[in-house]
C-alpha cells in the first residue's frame, strides 16, 4: 500500500479496498516506528487525524469525495493549521497554536485530504540542511548520518521513508527542489503567485512559494491541482483560470513522446562547482531525453553567477522586516525575566531566535539601513532584473532548461554547519529560479555512492503542466523515482 501512487490510493479508497481510517493508521504506525530516528515530524495528533479520516470515509460512502478524499498528507510546519501547533521550527513559535488555516491547508481539506501531521523544517525556512530547527536536525532516510536538505527537509524525509504518501513544502531559494534531490523525490516550485501565501508564515515575501513534494511528477500534478488557485486574501496571488496540471500526462507516449521539445543547457550549469559523479548522472538523464525525441541547445545565463550574492541581500532584507512582528508581545515566546519593554523585546528575540535567523536579520537590517540601501539592496534588485532578463532571452531559444538541482549528493550532518558560505552555495542552481519567479522541478536521476541525485527542469512562466509532462516522460522511461531506502521498504 505504501508504494501506491496518489491516484492509485484514491482508487483503492473509492472502491473500498481500504478505508481512510486504515490508511491513516498505517502511516501513523510507520511514523511511530521510524520518526524517532528521522525526526521528520514536529506535531502529530492521531485522534484528530483519525477523526478526519472517519469523516472522509463517510463522504466516500456517500460518493461525495474529492480528488484527495481520505488520503493522508503531511504539511510543512510553516502553514498555519487551525488548532495545531504551528512553530516554523523555532523556539519563538514553540507555543503558538494557530486560530485559522492557511490557504494551502484549506484547499487540501476541500480536496478531501487528511492532515497527517506537521513536518520539521529549518527555522523560519532559513537553511539548506534542516539543521537549524529548534527541534533538532532531520536525518536523511538514505543515510541517517546525512542531511535531507532544507528547508523542507522534514517533508522530504517523511515522503522518502514512506511515512506519508505526499507532503507540502515551501521554496524561497530551492527549499523544495534541493531536499527533493537529496531524498530521491519529485518536488516542484510553481510560478510565483500560482499558490496563495495566505497563512504561510513569511520568510522573504517576494520569493516564498508553496509547492508539492511526492514520489512522482504525476503525484505532484494531482497535489498541485488542489493547492493552486486565486486567493483574494493574498495580494500576490494571481487571478488566472483554473488549470488541470495533469492534463498532458495522459498523452500517448509513442516512441518519441518529446519530439520537437527544445531543452536548453546553460553553460553556467555545466562548469566547475558540481560533483563529477552528479554531473555524470545529469548527462545520462539528458541523453535519455534525447532518446525521447528532445533536442538540446546551448544557452547562457550570464548573470546567474551573481544570484547567490543577490539572494543573500534580498532575502535577509525581507526577513528582517517580516520577523520584526515576533517581539514577545502578542504571541509566541516571551522572555521570562525582563526589566522594561525594551528589555523584553531584546531578550525575547535573543532567546527565541536561533543563530542562523539572527544572522539573516542582522544582514537584512544592515543592507536596508541608511547609507547602505542604495549600495546593496537596490543593486541586488537590479541584478534580480538582469537574471530574469537572462531567462527571458534563453526561453526564446528553448522550451525549458535542464541542469543539476544540487551540486552534490547529501552531505554529512554538521559538515557545513560552521561555514555559512558553503551552506549557501548548496542552492547555487536553484536560487535564480526564485529571483525570476519561474517554475522549477526536481526529479530523481540516479545514485552516486548510494545517495540520490536530482535533475532540475526550469520552465517559462505558467508552464507547470508542460514541466510535469516532461518529468513524467522521463519517469516512464526510468525507475529511479521508485527506489525506496532499504530500511523503510
Amino acid at each position: 500500500m505504501i508504494e501506491l501512487s496518489l491516484r492509485e490510493l484514491a482508487q483503492s479508497l473509492a472502491s473500498r479496498q481500504i478505508s481512510s481510517v486504515e490508511l491513516t493508521r498505517l502511516y501513523l504506525d510507520r511514523i511511530a516506528r521510524h520518526n524517532a530516528e528521522l525526526n521528520a515530524f514536529i506535531s502529530l495528533d492521531p485522534a484528530r487525524s483519525l477523526a478526519q479520516a472517519q469523516a472522509a470515509d463517510e463522504r466516500l460512502a456517500r460518493r461525495e469525495g474529492g480528488p484527495l478524499t481520505g488520503i493522508p498528507i503531511a504539511h510543512k510546519d510553516i502553514f498555519c493549521s487551525q488548532g495545531w501547533l504551528t512553530t516554523c521550527g523555532s523556539k519563538m513559535l514553540s507555543n503558538f497554536v494557530s486560530p485559522y488555516d492557511a490557504a494551502v491547508i484549506t484547499r487540501c481539506k476541500d480536496a478531501g485530504a487528511v492532515l497527517l501531521g506537521k513536518t520539521n523544517m529549518d527555522e523560519f525556512a532559513m537553511g539548506s540542511s534542516n539543521e537549524t530547527s529548534f527541534y533538532g536536525p532531520v536525518r536523511n532516510p538514505w543515510d541517517v548520518s546525512c542531511v535531507p536538505g532544507g528547508s523542507s527537509g522534514g517533508s522530504a524525509a517523511a515522503v522518502a521513508a514512506r511515512l506519508a504518501p505526499a507532503a507540502t513544502g515551501t521554496d524561497t531559494g530551492g527549499s523544495i527542489r534541493q531536499p527533493a534531490a537529496l531524498c530521491n523525490l519529485t518536488g516542484m516550485k510553481p510560478t510565483y503567485g500560482v499558490i496563495s501565501r495566505y497563512g504561510m508564515i513569511a520568510f522573504a515575501s517576494s520569493l516564498d512559494q508553496a509547492g508539492p513534494l511526492a514520489r512522482s511528477a504525476a503525484d505532484c500534478a494531482l497535489l498541485l491541482n488542489s493547492m493552486a488557485g486565486f486567493d483574494a486574501r493574498d495580494s500576490t496571488s494571481l487571478d488566472r483560470p483554473i488549470e488541470d496540471y495533469s492534463r498532458e500526462l495522459a498523452a500517448p507516449a509513442g516512441s518519441k513522446p518529446l519530439a520537437g521539445l527544445k531543452i536548453g543547457l546553460p553553460a553556467q550549469f555545466f562548469g566547475e562547482g558540481c560533483s563529477p559523479t552528479v554531473m555524470q548522472l545529469v548527462d545520462a538523464a539528458i541523453a535519455e531525453y534525447r532518446k525521447l525525441g528532445a533536442e538540446t541547445v546551448a544557452v547562457s545565463l550570464p548573470s546567474m553567477e551573481l544570484s547567490v550574492a543577490a539572494y543573500y541581500v534580498l532575502a535577509p532584507a525581507e526577513a528582517s522586516s517580516n520577523l520584526a512582528r515576533f517581539d514577545g508581545v502578542r504571541y509566541g515566546y516571551r522572555a521570562p525575566e525582563y526589566q522594561d519593554l525594551n528589555d523584553m523585546y531584546c531578550k525575547s528575540r535573543a532567546q527565541g531566535f536561533g543563530a542562523e535567523v539572527k544572522r539573516r536579520i542582522l544582514i537584512g537590517t544592515y543592507v536596508l539601513s541608511h547609507g547602505y540601501y542604495d549600495a546593496y539592496y537596490l543593486q541586488a534588485q537590479r541584478i534580480r532584473r538582469l537574471i530574469a532578463n537572462d531567462f527571458t532571452e534563453a526561453f526564446r531559444q528553448c522550451d525549458m532548461i535542464i541542469g543539476p538541482t544540487s551540486p552534490s549528493t547529501a552531505f554529512k550532518l554538521g559538515e557545513k554547519a560552521s561555514d555559512p558560505v558553503q551552506m549557501y552555495l548548496s542552492d547555487i542552481y536553484t536560487i535564480a529560479v526564485n529571483l525570476a519567479g519561474l517554475p522549477g522541478l526536481s526529479i530523481p536521476c540516479g545514485f552516486a555512492g548510494g545517495l540520490p541525485a536530482g535533475l532540475q527542469l526550469i520552465g517559462n512562466y505558467f508552464t507547470e503542466a508542460r514541466l510535469l509532462n516532461v518529468a513524467h516522460r522521463y519517469q516512464q522511461a526510468s525507475d529511479w523515482h521508485r527506489q525506496c531506502p532499504g530500511d523503510y521498504a
